[in-house]
């Protein structure tokens, strides 16, 4: 598996938070701060898994994954929904969505990485 991670936050702390838990795992990590901006480095970046906020202004996180799930480019790239809303019928949405996993918001080291581990 390539160690590339995308990290999609509109929030800086919640974005430099998750980018250092995967940098000290030894990840490179490539950030986008919006839907828009995720897409377009989903298809130039090739990262090995995508990390997704999902309230964000413009296209919300939910819409950016339906879109990045339809393309041929991107559409096999995991998504994990990273997000405040811990509900399981968050969860479940996600899920409907495309999102192969969801971390809580704030997130452990443990939690984040526990995730890509369960993707295999």
């Amino acid at each position: 598996m390539s160690k590339k991670v995308l990290v999609t936050d509109d929030s800086p702390v919640d974005q430099a938070s998750i980018k250092n838990i995967l940098t000290e795992a030894g990840f490179m990590v490539v950030t986008a701060s919006n839907g828009t901006e995720a897409i377009a480095k989903a298809k130039s970046d090739k990262p090995a898994i995508i990390f997704l906020d999902v309230v964000m202004p413009g296209m919300d996180g939910y819409e950016t994954c339906r879109t990045l799930q339809a393309d041929p480019e991107t559409k096999e790239i995991p998504v994990i929904f990273v997000t405040s809303k811990g509900q399981k019928a968050d969860k479940v949405w996600g899920q409907m969505q495309g999102a192969k996993g969801h971390v809580q918001m704030p997130a452990t080291a443990d939690e984040i990485i526990d995730q890509i581990k369960a993707l295999g």
